[in-house]
């Protein structure tokens, strides 16, 4: 669990107020709850007519305020509840809610009158003038209305209602707590069945010498021990790292003859997409766009990646702010459209037309996949001849739209 815990948060408002209401009712009390700064989180149970007269006054409910402050403070520090006299000379007392040995917040009740004998024992929080109440018609007749109940029945509730209170919310912790656990018994299952999912593509995974000299299985035990550790070390943002990179592995060990469908396209570049965000983080933002029926039409092997990457390289990285990356696919006319746009800082028009001839060296350079324009113009060409087109449009500061557009 986090380390900050909220009353709202642990228990149901609405059942902790209907207890609130019985309590009060039971044992004619005033009954309030507050959280650990002193904001209410219930209603007031049984508010008197009394103190309710005494608060329209802004002065004397600065009193009151100062004297529920204390008294909370008070039972923090003792950790039990904490009788005491408010400034009116009525019986109040808090009861603090503490888990863990954190203060969540505190009931704060009262509103009586007990005997005189008992007085001497209670501290009054603020020595003030009371003679106003017996110069008031409607004070005094609500002052007369007060219940009296006994020392020791008042120190008994207060102690009830501790226990009672304390009881709810450590229940309400020990729930959120095994939520928790479930939670993340849930994500070690699934981080279980992805480690399944990358032994299963050991079996199929052919590394040519030209895509990388280690063996695949020795790559990917390495990166199950990897996600495995940042599992056990609570490393999820790790964990995720790993995954996104056997992401890309997977997809970069198939035949560069293959055709894939849209979704595995989508899958590689998403998972790109977020290892770059770990390095550049809200610099770099990216949206996908593809309706469901397009998700299973196969296009060639590595044709997208190869345009993002260039858009964040030669379009976001320049850019102190960074930008935002949009891929959507979409049909016009009898051609399935790829889009690749960026809000970058753009191509100038000279380099761009050196592009579009196919002399880019310079913007394919250190790229994560080594494929230029000019190699998949020519894999698109094997496949469809002439018919399809890629189209690169540019402003400077404004930036670049790429579209490959594909017979269907």
């Amino acid at each position: 669990m986090g380390d900050v815990l909220r009353l709202q948060d642990i228990i149901n408002i609405e059942m902790f107020q209907k207890i609130q209401d019985d309590i009060a009712d039971a044992t004619g009390l005033a009954i309030i709850t507050t959280d650990y700064k002193g904001k209410p989180v219930t209603e007031h149970s049984r508010r008197t007519d009394f103190c309710s007269i005494i608060r329209r006054d802004s002065k004397l409910a600065e009193l009151c305020e100062k004297c529920d402050s204390r008294g909370g403070l008070e039972a923090v520090r003792t950790g039990k509840p904490y009788i005491y006299r408010c400034h009116t000379g009525l019986i109040d007392f808090a009861v603090p809610i503490i888990v863990q040995g954190q203060y969540l917040g505190a009931l704060m009740a009262g509103q009586i009158l007990t005997e005189e004998s008992n007085l001497i024992e209670l501290e009054s929080i603020i020595q003030s003038n009371k003679d106003y109440i017996e110069q008031s018609e409607d004070l005094m007749k609500e002052y007369k209305k007060l219940p009296i109940i006994p020392f020791s029945k008042i120190q008994a509730i207060a102690q009830m209602m501790f226990h009672i209170s304390n009881y709810i919310v450590d229940e309400g912790v020990l729930k959120i707590a095994q939520q928790e656990l479930n939670e993340k018994n849930i994500k070690f299952m699934e981080a279980k069945r992805a480690q399944v999912e990358i032994e299963k593509e050991l079996k199929a995974a052919q590394l040519k010498a030209l895509q990388s000299q280690i063996n695949p299985h020795f790559l990917f035990n390495v990166l199950n021990s990897i996600s495995s550790l940042a599992l056990i070390e609570k490393a999820y943002k790790t964990q995720e790292v790993t995954c996104n990179l056997a992401e890309i592995l997977r997809y970069t060990l198939k035949k560069a003859d293959q055709m894939v469908e849209v979704q595995e396209a989508i899958n590689y570049v998403t998972a790109y997409l977020q290892l770059q965000k770990v390095r550049f983080g809200p610099r770099l933002e990216f949206y996908i766009d593809i309706k469901e029926e397009y998700r299973k039409v196969r296009i060639p092997f590595m044709i997208i990646q190869p345009f993002v990457e260039n858009s964040i390289i030669h379009g976001l990285e320049l850019k102190e702010e960074g930008g935002m990356i949009k891929i959507s696919i979409y049909e016009s006319g009898k051609f399935l459209v790829i889009s690749i746009t960026d809000n970058g800082r753009g191509i100038e028009k000279d380099k761009l037309e050196l592009i579009n001839a196919g002399k880019e060296e310079e913007y394919t350079r250190n790229t994560l996949s080594g494929i230029g324009i000019s190699n998949i113009k020519q894999r698109l060409t094997h496949y469809y001849g002439n018919n399809y087109s890629i189209s690169i449009n540019s402003k400077i500061n404004e930036g670049t739209e790429v579209k490959i557009s594909l017979p269907q």
